[in-house]
């Protein structure tokens, strides 16, 4: 797995490529962590070039999501893959995290942050 940072203002687009496996989401997990230490708390992850993931890439996932949230942020995901977005939906995980189809439209939803954050009820 490779991992690409982009700064856009207050968020970090964090693109990833390759597997989402046991060895890879410890990377993931690692740098999500960073990210929150230097207090960048709004990140979305693009997922265009995911070409596999599996129950250690989705449980990075969920590990990532309950950390941003508790550091009072928020995390959104982008491009997923036609299976991947299939294995979100069968999962559930769909209702769990902000799903959008561009980079875009994942940063344009941070605009409405406040809104959004009142709006949703969050479990941790």
């Amino acid at each position: 797995m490779e991992l690409r940072i982009e700064n856009h203002h207050a968020i970090d687009v964090i693109s990833i490529s390759g597997r989402l496996d046991l060895v890879s989401s410890s990377v993931l997990k690692d740098t999500i962590r960073q990210r929150l230490s230097d207090h960048r708390v709004q990140i979305v992850i693009d997922m265009e070039m995911v070409n596999f993931i599996n129950s250690s890439g989705l449980g990075a996932l969920i590990s990532v999501l309950r950390d941003v949230r508790l550091s009072g942020g928020r995390i959104a995901l982008c491009r997923l893959a036609p299976y991947i977005e299939e294995i979100f939906t069968i999962t559930g995980l769909t209702r769990v995290f902000d799903c959008y189809a561009s980079v875009a439209n994942s940063l344009e939803s941070f605009a409405n942050l406040p809104e959004q954050m009142a709006a949703k009820h969050y479990y941790s």
